[in-house]
């Protein structure tokens, strides 16, 4: 058994979130950020609604959340958690993409489930920063991926 670190941030709400990180509507995919913790680890949570855009098209008879989109709220989570967890740490001007690896959808995310984004640090050097995260509904891995991210200020 492990012991988990102690929480820095318990919640990062959708205004501290808006504060924090340059995406808006339609591509802000995170609606909170909780128990983020001085290892920077922490879980963002999507409630996932059946009048999003995405469902126009993807599919409209059998909707089903893009597995791109959970990528994105992972990469999303792990700026936040970046972002808030190293002190003096100012919005950036721009959050950068800058790998997806060992990327694998596991289960359909449907119109009402609610996903966890759990998100770890696995390496940091100066302004970037890598994740593995585990995306989850009820328990289960509906996707993961090993994230990278660049954070400009």
């Amino acid at each position: 058994m492990t012991d988990e670190a102690p929480v820095r941030f318990e919640l990062v709400d959708i205004n501290m979130i808006l504060q924090t990180l340059p995406h808006r509507f339609p591509m802000l995919l995170i609606d909170r950020v909780i128990n983020i913790r001085t290892d920077y680890s922490g879980i963002g949570i999507k409630n996932v609604t059946f009048n999003e855009p995405p469902f126009q098209g993807h599919f409209p008879d059998r909707p089903v959340y893009p597995g791109v989109m959970m990528i994105e709220a992972m990469a999303q989570t792990a700026g936040v958690i970046g972002i808030k967890s190293v002190e003096g740490t100012e919005k950036p001007r721009a959050v950068y993409f800058l790998t997806i690896d060992k990327c694998k959808f596991r289960k359909p995310v449907l119109p009402g489930d609610t996903i966890e984004y759990h998100m770890r640090s696995i390496g940091r050097r100066k302004a970037m920063w890598w994740f593995h995260g585990d995306a989850k509904v009820n328990g289960q891995v509906v996707a993961e991926a090993d994230v990278g991210a660049m954070l400009t200020d």
